[in-house]
């Protein structure tokens, strides 16, 4: 079988490649080619547009970048054509995935579309074109399967694939990693400013600006893959601040504490069990706009799926230095701790075990016979 997939963002990149991983296991023969990233790369196929190339964050820079978006999928639909796939696969990216899978149903393509867009967040009018133009959709948050039940489409949820990636993930000694990176014994509070440059920017600076008021701990910051390092060494003035590029998961193996930009990495913090505080904040413009159309009462995945407030949030004006200071010396609280650590193992419990990138190639597979 021929499959074509479409990712985009680190996250996708991740999902992509297990999804890839699973799909040759069960079809080694199998023909892949696709739109993501370096994970992605390294388990083979034929990669067509990195998605660094099409990282734009926001309202204000997607509207500047319109022209290059709408060759991008031009581009996108040419080439399906010439590799004629069995499946097309699209993965999260919603803005995107969505304008090739109302192109692509009429013209005969099998669509599958892993990992939800957002419709439960906002504008759920675009649950009628889902239903309209993609034939199987897997989703990844318990929450999400009810949500669709409301517009009678029923929908696979499979599990979220982050369960799997941090349980296979190589374990590592924690004292080699230390030495390896310059650490000391001292707790490490983890920072996670995002994975695009304007976000980083935002982020970062607020982070770091907690630093002195915590002078028993050691600050690490994890780089995302898409960025350089010179990038970060210019947010870095302390000598108890540190950089690590792409070993996030290495690194909240051993964090005490992190402080975490809203998205996927809320979930990852949580599930290795790092008590946190979620931070946002983004232009003015993007975050009236934002405020306007989702309507949910937490911006974690987190809270959102334990329905609850156990992390704090910080949004936009709230995540400043003083307030920041405050949550996380909250966190470093011992009874603080037990009661979050409770929510998180909850948490997990929710999201449905193992095996999430195994059950959606099986269904995509079966669905073809």
């Amino acid at each position: 079988m021929k499959y074509y997939i479409i990712a985009g963002e680190a996250s996708g990149d991740l999902h992509g490649a297990n999804l890839m991983k699973a799909l040759l296991k069960k079809e080694p023969n199998a023909e892949i080619r696709f739109w993501g990233g370096d994970l992605m790369k390294n388990v083979g196929g034929t990669l067509v547009t990195h998605y660094k190339e099409r990282a734009f964050m926001g309202f204000t820079e997607v509207l500047s970048n319109l022209n290059k978006i709408f060759k991008f999928i031009s581009q996108c639909k040419k080439d399906i054509e010439t590799f004629a796939p069995d499946a097309l696969i699209f993965i999260d990216n919603s803005g995107f995935n969505l304008r090739i899978a109302k192109w692509a149903k009429p013209k005969g393509y099998k669509t599958h579309y892993y990992i939800s867009p957002q419709v439960w967040a906002s504008r759920a009018s675009r649950v009628k074109t889902i239903k309209a133009t993609v034939d199987h959709m897997y989703v990844v948050l318990p929450f999400v399967e009810d949500f669709y039940k409301k517009y009678d489409y029923p929908v696979h949820f499979v599990g979220h694939p982050l369960v799997d990636g941090i349980a296979n993930r190589v374990l590592i000694d924690p004292k080699k990693f230390r030495e390896e990176h310059g650490l000391n014994d001292t707790p490490i509070i983890a920072l996670l400013p995002g994975s695009r440059k304007q976000e980083i920017s935002k982020m970062l600076e607020v982070m770091l600006s907690v630093v002195d008021d915590f002078s028993g701990y050691q600050f690490v910051i994890a780089g995302a893959p898409s960025q350089e390092e010179a990038f970060y060494r210019s947010f870095i003035k302390k000598e108890n601040v540190h950089l690590i590029l792409n070993k996030t998961y290495n690194l909240l193996s051993v964090s005490h504490a992190a402080l975490v930009t809203s998205g996927t990495a809320t979930l990852e913090t949580a599930l290795f069990k790092v008590p946190q505080v979620v931070c946002y904040k983004g232009s003015r413009i993007s975050y009236e706009i934002a405020k306007r159309i989702i309507k949910l009462k937490y911006i974690s995945l987190v809270n959102l799926i334990l329905d609850k407030k156990a992390v704090t949030e910080l949004i936009q004006t709230d995540f400043n230095k003083k307030r920041l200071t405050e949550e996380l010396q909250k966190i470093l609280d011992d009874s603080e701790r037990a009661s979050l650590f409770l929510d998180y193992y909850n948490l997990e419990k929710k999201l449905g075990g193992k095996g999430a990138s195994e059950k959606t190639a099986g269904l995509i597979i079966e669905s073809l016979k």
